[in-house]
């Protein structure tokens, strides 16, 4: 009966081991540092060095966590004492199942870490694990709260926009996806999981030029416009090429391939002209359904875009992609030339908006009574917000980046670009 009981406490606890595995080096006490935000988008195959030493230097010397749900401590060494930046720690988990991301134990690291790496392998590894759970609320309390810096290479990259590829049927290559844009392997999820600021209503992809995937991008990009008739947005990265973002949304690049910045044109009618299951897809718009920024990637990360506003860049090159008949051309093209708003001439002024940047509430002076708020991201969507009697907007909720505002009175309406920090 002893050795009964024996094996089955030993069955037991081998069954509890399973659900995570655990590798850690460095020093085992958490340390508290002035961590910076950021992001890193890895493209696949390599790691780059100098936009993964950039990862480390946000992390101010702390601890950083590495989570992958296959391999083993493949990190481990390479972060904490091959790259030339001091930290505190590198801790990996192995996550099995859902309920290795749910013991308190992981928990409890996520919240101390001061920069988190998503590994590579398969990305609906990540989602079913972690999503819709307690883990992804101690993930976005991670990203939005503490504002730890966050990133993730090849499948860990495929999730760090608010919408995503979730890979759960399989993968998709280009061409049967342009034939068909609602082929039952094109599983997407949108702005139900991580919400990482200037991410909102992008895509990632990995891999990018390597495996062809500029055209299974842009169906991503088509379906997301159709399913949720808003303009979309991408970003394509190459293999052993990484792309930094910083706090002000300056996203630069760095190693030998390119990055690819995409967005649906802003058009007033930049929905696909055919997305239907079964046929080809076209989204044409005059060929210039999307205006995509390819960035060229250096040895420094000299060559930007920026997310804060999606027009401005160094480096780069504008092209116009189109897919007629599930045909994808990619020519080169013009800046997109979005309505640029900006503050009205000082001598039609008639309210002062402050402080900007702004961190938890905006305050108003107005000549005249404000009788409608509108806040938008520079993306288009719109936020719910209220001036109070005190004439202040709260904004402390929002994640960082650039938002416009638009104040109307029965005489007219002025718009103001706010920074939220």
């Amino acid at each position: 009966m002893k050795k009964i009981t024996f094996l089955f406490l030993l069955s037991f606890q081998a069954l509890f081991a399973q659900n995570y595995t655990e590798f850690l080096t460095g020093n085992a006490t958490d340390v508290t540092t002035n961590h910076l935000s950021g992001i890193v988008l890895m493209g696949g195959n390599i790691d780059q060095r100098e936009a993964m030493k950039w990862f480390l230097a946000q992390a101010n010397g702390g601890d950083v966590l590495v989570l992958r749900a296959s391999g083993a401590d493949g990190y481990n060494n390479f972060m904490y004492s091959q790259l030339g930046v001091t930290i505190n720690s590198v801790r990996t988990f192995v996550i099995n199942n859902a309920a290795g991301a749910l013991d308190p134990y992981v928990l409890e690291k996520v919240a101390n870490a001061e920069a988190i790496w998503f590994a590579g392998g398969d990305q609906y590894d990540y989602v079913k694990y972690f999503k819709g759970n307690a883990m992804e609320d101690a993930l976005n309390t991670f990203i939005n709260t503490k504002k730890g810096v966050i990133g993730g290479i090849s499948a860990g990259l495929a999730i760090m926009g608010s919408s995503y590829f979730s890979a759960e049927f399989g993968s998709i290559e280009s061409a049967g996806a342009l034939l068909n844009p609602y082929h039952p392997a094109i599983a997407l999820g949108y702005n139900d999981f991580l919400k990482i600021p200037f991410m909102e209503d992008v895509i990632t992809d990995s891999h990018f030029a390597q495996r062809n995937r500029q055209g299974r991008l842009s169906v991503f990009l088509a379906r997301f416009a159709k399913d949720n008739n808003r303009r979309s947005f991408g970003i394509g990265c190459d293999e052993d090429t990484a792309i930094t973002v910083d706090s002000d949304g300056k996203a630069s690049v760095y190693g030998p391939g390119s990055a690819y910045f995409l967005q649906a044109n802003c058009t007033t009618n930049f929905a696909p002209e055919v997305i239907v299951k079964f046929q080809p897809l076209t989204w044409n718009r005059g060929g210039e359904a999307m205006k995509v920024y390819k960035v060229s990637g250096t040895t420094a990360g000299t060559n930007y875009f920026d997310l804060s506003d999606w027009q401005t860049g160094n480096g780069g090159i504008w092209q116009n992609w189109a897919v007629n008949a599930g045909v994808l051309s990619m020519v080169a093209g013009t800046n997109p030339e979005c309505e640029k708003l900006s503050t009205p001439d000082f001598e039609n002024f008639t309210v002062e908006v402050y402080p900007n940047p702004v961190s938890d509430k905006i305050f108003l002076k107005s000549k005249s009574p404000v009788q409608s708020v509108k806040l938008y991201n520079v993306l288009g969507k719109q936020f719910s917000t209220t001036l109070s009697h005190d004439n202040t907007i709260d904004v402390s909720n929002l994640s960082s980046g650039l938002y416009i505002l638009k104040l109307s009175s029965e005489a007219s309406e002025q718009t103001f670009k706010i920074l939220k920090k």
